[in-house]
Protein backbone atom coordinates (compact mmCIF):
# COMPACT_ATOMS: atom_id res chain seq x y z
CA UNK A 1 0.00 0.00 0.00
CA UNK A 2 0.57 3.39 -0.31
CA UNK A 3 1.40 4.38 3.29
CA UNK A 4 3.86 1.20 4.09
CA UNK A 5 5.74 2.59 1.03
CA UNK A 6 5.85 5.95 3.05
CA UNK A 7 7.23 4.48 5.99
CA UNK A 8 9.78 2.44 4.24
CA UNK A 9 11.13 5.82 2.67
CA UNK A 10 11.36 7.25 5.74
CA UNK A 11 13.03 4.84 7.48
CA UNK A 12 16.41 2.74 6.29
CA UNK A 13 15.66 -0.68 6.74
CA UNK A 14 19.03 -2.37 6.26
CA UNK A 15 17.37 -5.52 6.96
CA UNK A 16 16.06 -6.00 3.64
CA UNK A 17 17.25 -7.33 0.28
CA UNK A 18 14.85 -6.24 -1.86
CA UNK A 19 11.42 -3.81 -1.59
CA UNK A 20 9.31 -5.89 -0.23
CA UNK A 21 11.35 -7.39 2.33
CA UNK A 22 12.51 -3.81 3.05
CA UNK A 23 8.32 -3.01 3.63
CA UNK A 24 8.25 -5.91 5.98
CA UNK A 25 11.11 -5.34 7.97
CA UNK A 26 9.97 -1.67 8.51
CA UNK A 27 6.60 -2.93 9.43
CA UNK A 28 8.19 -5.36 12.18
CA UNK A 29 10.29 -2.77 12.98
CA UNK A 30 7.09 -0.56 13.72
CA UNK A 31 5.38 -3.00 15.63
CA UNK A 32 8.77 -3.63 17.99
CA UNK A 33 8.83 0.23 18.79
CA UNK A 34 5.46 1.05 19.24
CA UNK A 35 4.75 -2.20 21.93
CA UNK A 36 7.84 -1.69 23.58
CA UNK A 37 6.77 2.35 24.00
CA UNK A 38 2.73 1.05 24.89
CA UNK A 39 4.52 -1.33 27.53
CA UNK A 40 7.27 0.88 29.36
CA UNK A 41 5.46 3.43 30.07
CA UNK A 42 1.65 1.45 31.26
CA UNK A 43 4.72 -0.88 33.47
CA UNK A 44 6.57 2.02 34.70
CA UNK A 45 3.41 3.84 35.77
CA UNK A 46 1.81 0.86 37.46
CA UNK A 47 5.21 0.41 39.47
CA UNK A 48 4.90 4.41 40.65
CA UNK A 49 1.07 3.92 41.47
CA UNK A 50 1.93 1.01 43.71
CA UNK A 51 4.92 2.76 45.49
CA UNK A 52 2.13 5.47 46.18
CA UNK A 53 0.02 2.52 47.85
CA UNK A 54 2.13 0.50 49.42
CA UNK A 55 3.65 2.03 52.63
CA UNK A 56 5.61 -0.58 53.54
CA UNK A 57 7.63 -0.36 50.87
CA UNK A 58 9.04 2.93 51.84
CA UNK A 59 10.73 1.25 54.65
CA UNK A 60 13.51 0.12 52.49
CA UNK A 61 15.58 2.94 51.82
CA UNK A 62 16.46 1.44 48.41
CA UNK A 63 12.90 2.90 47.24
CA UNK A 64 14.56 6.11 47.11
CA UNK A 65 16.61 4.53 44.18
CA UNK A 66 13.82 1.73 42.83
CA UNK A 67 11.11 5.03 42.23
CA UNK A 68 14.16 7.00 40.77
CA UNK A 69 14.45 4.50 38.35
CA UNK A 70 10.76 3.98 37.50
CA UNK A 71 10.68 7.78 36.44
CA UNK A 72 13.67 7.28 34.71
CA UNK A 73 12.36 4.25 32.46
CA UNK A 74 9.10 5.77 32.80
CA UNK A 75 10.83 9.11 30.52
CA UNK A 76 12.27 6.54 28.46
CA UNK A 77 8.94 5.33 27.30
CA UNK A 78 7.59 9.00 26.79
CA UNK A 79 10.77 9.65 24.76
CA UNK A 80 10.05 6.49 22.89
CA UNK A 81 6.99 8.83 21.64
CA UNK A 82 9.07 10.56 19.20
CA UNK A 83 10.24 7.59 16.97
CA UNK A 84 7.07 6.09 17.44
CA UNK A 85 5.17 9.21 15.99
CA UNK A 86 7.74 9.66 13.79
CA UNK A 87 6.68 6.66 12.44
CA UNK A 88 3.51 6.48 12.65
CA UNK A 89 2.87 9.88 10.81
CA UNK A 90 5.71 9.80 8.47
CA UNK A 91 7.67 12.22 9.61
CA UNK A 92 9.15 15.02 6.74
CA UNK A 93 12.73 15.07 8.10
CA UNK A 94 12.55 18.61 9.39
CA UNK A 95 15.05 19.14 11.94
CA UNK A 96 16.06 15.46 11.60
CA UNK A 97 19.10 16.39 13.07
CA UNK A 98 18.26 17.97 16.19
CA UNK A 99 15.67 15.49 16.93
CA UNK A 100 17.69 12.50 16.79
CA UNK A 101 20.30 14.61 18.51
CA UNK A 102 18.24 15.21 21.27
CA UNK A 103 16.54 12.05 21.68
CA UNK A 104 19.62 10.08 21.82
CA UNK A 105 20.74 12.22 24.59
CA UNK A 106 17.94 12.11 26.36
CA UNK A 107 17.64 8.76 26.25
CA UNK A 108 21.44 7.76 27.05
CA UNK A 109 20.59 10.34 30.27
CA UNK A 110 18.47 7.84 31.22
CA UNK A 111 19.97 5.07 30.94
CA UNK A 112 22.77 6.64 33.01
CA UNK A 113 20.59 6.92 35.57
CA UNK A 114 19.29 3.86 35.80
CA UNK A 115 22.59 2.26 35.84
CA UNK A 116 24.02 4.84 38.64
CA UNK A 117 20.90 3.82 40.42
CA UNK A 118 21.78 0.02 40.28
CA UNK A 119 25.33 0.81 41.81
CA UNK A 120 24.04 2.99 44.55
CA UNK A 121 21.11 0.36 45.43
CA UNK A 122 24.36 -2.67 45.33
CA UNK A 123 26.34 -0.23 47.52
CA UNK A 124 23.13 0.57 49.68
CA UNK A 125 22.88 -2.89 50.68
CA UNK A 126 26.25 -3.84 51.41
CA UNK A 127 26.38 -0.73 54.09
CA UNK A 128 22.94 -2.66 55.36
CA UNK A 129 24.91 -5.68 55.76
CA UNK A 130 28.45 -4.96 56.71
CA UNK A 131 27.15 -2.06 59.01
CA UNK A 132 23.62 -3.00 60.47
CA UNK A 133 24.54 -0.96 63.69
CA UNK A 134 25.34 2.07 62.11
CA UNK A 135 23.38 2.39 58.82
CA UNK A 136 20.73 4.39 59.98
CA UNK A 137 23.18 7.43 60.56
CA UNK A 138 25.29 6.62 57.40
CA UNK A 139 22.05 6.34 55.40
CA UNK A 140 19.76 9.09 56.29
CA UNK A 141 16.55 10.41 53.49
CA UNK A 142 18.37 13.88 53.42
CA UNK A 143 21.99 11.85 51.86
CA UNK A 144 19.62 9.65 49.41
CA UNK A 145 18.14 12.84 48.10
CA UNK A 146 21.22 14.23 47.22
CA UNK A 147 23.05 11.32 46.08
CA UNK A 148 19.73 11.09 43.35
CA UNK A 149 20.40 14.90 42.85
CA UNK A 150 24.11 14.22 41.88
CA UNK A 151 23.25 11.15 40.15
CA UNK A 152 20.80 13.28 37.51
CA UNK A 153 23.67 16.34 37.43
CA UNK A 154 26.26 13.58 36.78
CA UNK A 155 24.51 12.07 34.16
CA UNK A 156 23.54 14.79 32.16
CA UNK A 157 27.02 16.15 32.08
CA UNK A 158 29.10 13.14 30.69
CA UNK A 159 26.84 12.86 27.60
CA UNK A 160 26.85 16.52 27.06
CA UNK A 161 30.35 16.85 24.78
CA UNK A 162 28.07 15.20 22.21
CA UNK A 163 26.53 18.41 21.64
CA UNK A 164 29.63 19.64 20.51
CA UNK A 165 30.15 17.20 18.21
CA UNK A 166 32.34 15.05 20.26
CA UNK A 167 31.23 11.55 19.04
CA UNK A 168 27.37 9.80 19.53
CA UNK A 169 26.15 9.43 23.33
CA UNK A 170 25.24 5.79 22.52
CA UNK A 171 21.92 5.54 20.64
CA UNK A 172 22.20 2.93 17.88
CA UNK A 173 19.59 2.63 15.27
CA UNK A 174 17.77 3.32 12.08
CA UNK A 175 14.79 5.31 13.07
CA UNK A 176 16.46 8.27 11.78
CA UNK A 177 18.12 8.33 8.81
CA UNK A 178 20.80 11.17 9.69
CA UNK A 179 21.26 9.13 13.33
CA UNK A 180 22.58 6.03 10.97
CA UNK A 181 23.98 8.24 8.47
CA UNK A 182 25.35 11.43 9.56
CA UNK A 183 25.79 11.11 12.70
CA UNK A 184 29.66 8.96 13.81
CA UNK A 185 30.29 7.03 16.76
CA UNK A 186 34.02 8.14 17.83
CA UNK A 187 36.21 5.85 19.34
CA UNK A 188 37.76 8.18 22.16
CA UNK A 189 34.07 9.46 23.24
CA UNK A 190 33.37 5.85 23.46
CA UNK A 191 36.40 5.12 25.86
CA UNK A 192 35.24 8.42 27.78
CA UNK A 193 32.15 7.05 28.71
CA UNK A 194 33.34 3.68 29.64
CA UNK A 195 35.68 4.96 31.77
CA UNK A 196 33.55 7.35 33.81
CA UNK A 197 30.34 4.96 33.67
CA UNK A 198 29.99 1.61 32.76
CA UNK A 199 33.26 0.06 33.70
CA UNK A 200 33.00 2.34 37.62
CA UNK A 201 29.13 1.08 37.80
CA UNK A 202 30.26 -2.13 36.96
CA UNK A 203 32.94 -2.92 39.25
CA UNK A 204 30.95 -0.99 42.00
CA UNK A 205 27.94 -3.83 41.66
CA UNK A 206 30.13 -6.73 41.06
CA UNK A 207 31.93 -5.75 44.37
CA UNK A 208 29.74 -5.13 46.42
CA UNK A 209 26.94 -8.16 45.64
CA UNK A 210 30.15 -10.23 45.59
CA UNK A 211 30.44 -9.27 49.27
CA UNK A 212 27.16 -9.53 50.09
CA UNK A 213 26.41 -13.15 49.33
CA UNK A 214 29.75 -14.16 50.94
CA UNK A 215 28.74 -12.53 53.53
CA UNK A 216 25.16 -13.89 53.78
CA UNK A 217 26.56 -17.40 53.16
CA UNK A 218 29.25 -17.05 56.39
CA UNK A 219 26.44 -15.91 58.22
CA UNK A 220 23.90 -18.92 57.03
CA UNK A 221 26.59 -20.64 57.87
CA UNK A 222 27.23 -20.05 61.03
CA UNK A 223 23.78 -20.36 62.14
CA UNK A 224 23.68 -24.32 60.86
CA UNK A 225 26.71 -24.81 62.51
CA UNK A 226 24.50 -23.44 66.01
CA UNK A 227 21.39 -25.02 65.29
CA UNK A 228 23.43 -28.68 65.24
CA UNK A 229 25.39 -27.79 68.63
CA UNK A 230 22.55 -26.24 70.05
CA UNK A 231 18.63 -27.26 68.75
CA UNK A 232 16.90 -24.86 70.44
CA UNK A 233 13.95 -22.51 69.65
CA UNK A 234 15.76 -19.66 70.36
CA UNK A 235 18.29 -20.37 68.37
CA UNK A 236 16.05 -20.71 65.26
CA UNK A 237 14.11 -18.00 66.78
CA UNK A 238 17.79 -15.76 65.94
CA UNK A 239 18.54 -17.15 62.99
CA UNK A 240 14.93 -16.36 61.30
CA UNK A 241 15.81 -12.51 62.67
CA UNK A 242 19.28 -12.46 60.90
CA UNK A 243 20.32 -11.36 57.60
CA UNK A 244 17.34 -13.10 55.80
CA UNK A 245 15.29 -10.82 54.73
CA UNK A 246 18.16 -8.14 53.74
CA UNK A 247 19.66 -11.47 51.45
CA UNK A 248 16.18 -12.10 50.23
CA UNK A 249 15.79 -8.48 49.40
CA UNK A 250 19.33 -8.41 47.89
CA UNK A 251 18.10 -11.06 45.94
CA UNK A 252 15.79 -9.09 43.75
CA UNK A 253 17.14 -6.50 43.73
CA UNK A 254 20.56 -8.62 42.31
CA UNK A 255 17.83 -10.46 39.70
CA UNK A 256 17.25 -6.58 38.65
CA UNK A 257 20.63 -5.33 38.35
CA UNK A 258 21.33 -8.73 36.30
CA UNK A 259 18.82 -8.44 33.79
CA UNK A 260 20.14 -5.32 33.17
CA UNK A 261 23.31 -6.24 32.33
CA UNK A 262 22.56 -9.19 30.43
CA UNK A 263 19.98 -6.92 28.15
CA UNK A 264 22.29 -4.28 28.19
CA UNK A 265 25.97 -6.13 26.99
CA UNK A 266 24.97 -6.93 23.65
CA UNK A 267 24.73 -2.84 23.46
CA UNK A 268 27.33 -2.06 24.98
CA UNK A 269 29.77 -4.74 22.75
CA UNK A 270 28.45 -3.02 19.66
CA UNK A 271 28.97 0.57 20.55
CA UNK A 272 32.65 -0.17 21.24
CA UNK A 273 33.42 -2.13 18.17
CA UNK A 274 31.33 0.19 16.06
CA UNK A 275 33.42 3.06 17.58
CA UNK A 276 36.40 1.10 16.95
CA UNK A 277 35.28 0.84 13.27
CA UNK A 278 35.40 -2.99 13.42
CA UNK A 279 31.99 -3.70 12.88
CA UNK A 280 28.76 -1.70 10.91
CA UNK A 281 25.79 -3.67 10.64
CA UNK A 282 22.42 -1.86 10.92
CA UNK A 283 20.55 -4.64 11.79
CA UNK A 284 22.56 -5.43 14.69
CA UNK A 285 22.61 -1.77 15.66
CA UNK A 286 18.69 -1.52 15.82
CA UNK A 287 18.49 -5.12 17.46
CA UNK A 288 20.97 -4.14 20.47
CA UNK A 289 19.60 -0.47 20.88
CA UNK A 290 16.07 -1.87 20.83
CA UNK A 291 17.08 -4.67 23.47
CA UNK A 292 19.11 -2.33 25.85
CA UNK A 293 15.68 -0.27 25.54
CA UNK A 294 12.99 -2.90 26.76
CA UNK A 295 14.77 -2.94 29.90
CA UNK A 296 12.87 0.00 30.77
CA UNK A 297 10.05 -2.41 31.01
CA UNK A 298 11.62 -5.43 32.47
CA UNK A 299 12.61 -4.04 35.38
CA UNK A 300 8.63 -3.55 36.44
CA UNK A 301 7.98 -7.20 35.71
CA UNK A 302 10.81 -8.40 38.38
CA UNK A 303 10.23 -6.83 41.12
CA UNK A 304 6.57 -7.33 40.72
CA UNK A 305 7.48 -11.08 40.55
CA UNK A 306 10.54 -11.17 43.06
CA UNK A 307 8.92 -8.75 46.41
CA UNK A 308 5.61 -10.03 48.29
CA UNK A 309 5.17 -6.59 49.38
CA UNK A 310 5.06 -4.82 45.84
CA UNK A 311 2.53 -7.85 44.85
CA UNK A 312 0.45 -7.08 47.87
CA UNK A 313 0.73 -3.19 46.57
CA UNK A 314 -0.27 -4.57 43.46
CA UNK A 315 -3.36 -6.12 44.42
CA UNK A 316 -4.65 -3.69 46.72
CA UNK A 317 -4.13 -1.41 43.32
CA UNK A 318 -6.06 -3.80 41.39
CA UNK A 319 -8.87 -4.04 44.06
CA UNK A 320 -9.39 -0.05 43.74
CA UNK A 321 -9.26 0.62 40.48
CA UNK A 322 -11.72 -2.26 40.35
CA UNK A 323 -14.72 -1.03 43.33
CA UNK A 324 -14.34 2.21 41.71
CA UNK A 325 -15.05 0.65 38.07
Amino acid sequence: SSSVTNISEHLSCPLGFGHYNAVDICILETVVIVLLTFLIIAGNLTVIFVFHCAPLLHHYTTSYFIQTMAYADLFVGVSCLVPTLSLLHYSTGVHESLTCQVFGYIISVLKSVSMACLACISVDRYLAITKPLSYNQLVTPCRLRICIILIWIYSCLIFLPSFFGWGKPGYHGDIFEWCATSWLTNAYFTGFIVCLLYAPAAFVICFTYFHIFKICRQHTKEINDRRARFPSHEVDAAGETGHSPDRRYAMVLFRITSVFYVLWLPYIIYFLLESSRVLENPALSFLTTWLAISNSFCNCVIYSLSNSVFRLGLRRLSETICSSC
